[in-house]
């Protein structure tokens, strides 16, 4: 949670920045808070209009950190603006006007590339059923996400799963790994939220184990 408002927080620097040196050629300063507010209302509405659910809420945690940066924004102006009118850019000023833009984007970029897609809704033990376990079933969740459930069984006795990578890129590849637990007597399970499934889905331990649909 707040890795994101921090990311928000981040890239409204960047807005209220880049707004408050284009102001510098006509003095008009108080843009630059304002123009950064506008962002965070923008995102906010995308998050809840547009995405809305669990996902959209993210937005609205990086919409705040815009809203931070818009009220410290604020608060700094008349510090920043002391003795300042409007003027003719200078090397800095340009410098600042061309990097700006690409640090913002490129934060987008990378942010969407190195995005999981997947979160954890369950994980834990549970009490051992004769012929169940190693296998694992699909679900749909809220506005139409969906849920894998790994059970395994008497072989994995005492262990915990982690997911280890979701693939992102073709075909729905889950790779889990699984490691020593605390209880002997139960088994474990974990349930995985995703955005989406690219079928077919695998479902597989980084030692090369692959598990079947409850449906197979």
């Amino acid at each position: 949670m707040i890795n994101i408002i921090l990311g928000g927080l981040f890239l409204g620097s960047i807005v209220f920045l880049f707004t408050f040196t284009a102001s510098k050629k006509n003095g008009k300063y108080y843009m630059a808070p304002i123009i950064t507010f506008f962002f965070f209302i923008a995102v906010t509405a995308y998050g809840v209009i547009v995405i809305r659910g669990f996902e959209g809420m993210g937005y609205g945690l990086l919409g705040v950190g815009f809203l931070i940066a818009s009220i410290v924004g604020t608060l700094l102006l008349p510090l920043l603006t002391r003795s300042k009118g409007a003027r003719q850019f200078g090397k800095k000023d340009k410098l600042i006007l061309f990097t700006l833009p690409i640090l913002f984007f490129a934060t987008i970029g990378l942010s969407i590339y190195f995005e999981q897609g997947y979160w954890i809704i369950d994980e834990g033990e549970t009490n051992y059923v004769e012929g169940e376990g190693n296998y694992y079933e699909i679900s749909t969740i809220s506005e139409g996400k969906k849920q894998v459930s790994l059970i395994l069984g008497e072989k994995y006795f005492g262990k915990d799963i982690e997911v280890e990578k979701v693939s992102k890129w073709g075909p729905t590849e889950i790779t889990v790994k699984i490691v020593d637990g605390g209880n002997e007597d139960k088994f474990p399970y974990i349930r995985i939220g995703l955005d989406e499934i690219k079928e077919p889905l695998k479902v597989q331990t980084t030692d090369g184990v692959v598990f079947e649909s409850v449906r197979e």
